[in-house]
């Protein structure tokens, strides 16, 4: 990871596809504040970009775009790293709710056509320090 990345709270998450494992970089969403803000007001996303949010616990989670400018893939993970499911190509300042379906403990939020680009699908692995923690 760069410096420069580091200094902006980037951390390294690696996807495991089909087609190999593919590296982002992702700011971690872990309290009640980074998780509300999410990604909104923000024009654009870098294509090994994205964000990370741990619920600290198994749950329903529910998803929306309010004030999020950027249209998103969102991938629902299960507590051991597995994708349960992906919602792709969000709707830029949506406020559906986008659920998750079952208990999951993150979402992970790439730029949209990410998930069809790399092949991310249910039973992909996605890895990074804090999964399966």
């Amino acid at each position: 990871m760069t410096v420069a990345a580091q200094a902006a709270g980037f951390s390294p998450l690696t996807i495991e596809t089909k087609s190999g494992a593919h590296a982002f970089q992702v700011e971690v969403a872990a309290d009640d504040t980074t998780r509300a803000t999410g990604l909104m007001y923000r024009r654009t996303l870098d294509a090994d970009k994205g964000m990370l949010f741990d619920f600290g616990r198994t749950q329903p989670v529910a998803m929306w775009m309010q004030n999020t400018y950027v249209a998103l893939d969102m991938v629902f993970i299960l507590p051991d790293g597995t994708v349960h499911r992906v919602e792709d190509h969000t709707t830029p300042l949506s406020t559906r709710s986008i659920e998750s379906g079952v208990d999951v403990r993150y979402v992970l939020e790439l730029p949209a056509g990410t998930a069809d680009r790399i092949g991310i699908v249910r039973g992909s692995k996605v890895k990074h320090a804090i999964i399966g923690k």
